[in-house]
């Protein structure tokens, strides 16, 4: 990981966030003593298909009863809110 001043980090922060955004993990320091880390925004992992259907069967085998395809179509679109 790597360590940066504040005083750095405030001069250069274009190139750092551009570094990050890269992958990289910086930690900015004051006076030694870590105050911050700069990371990468976790990306949102959208689901596929085949999960999405995996996990509607395995809400059904819980339930224990049939979903309608109407009960369905009204969980999709509360999930679209």
């Amino acid at each position: 990981m790597n360590e940066i001043g504040v005083y750095e980090a405030k001069t250069h922060l274009a190139s750092l966030l551009e570094r990050v955004e890269g992958g990289e993990v910086i930690t900015i320091t004051r006076h030694g003593t870590p105050v911050a880390v700069l990371s990468p925004v976790a990306k949102d992992r959208k689901m596929s298909v085949a999960e999405a259907i995996e996990g509607i069967k395995a809400l059904k085998s819980r339930i224990g009863t049939r979903i309608s395809q109407k009960e369905i179509k009204r969980m999709i679109s509360a999930g679209r809110r």
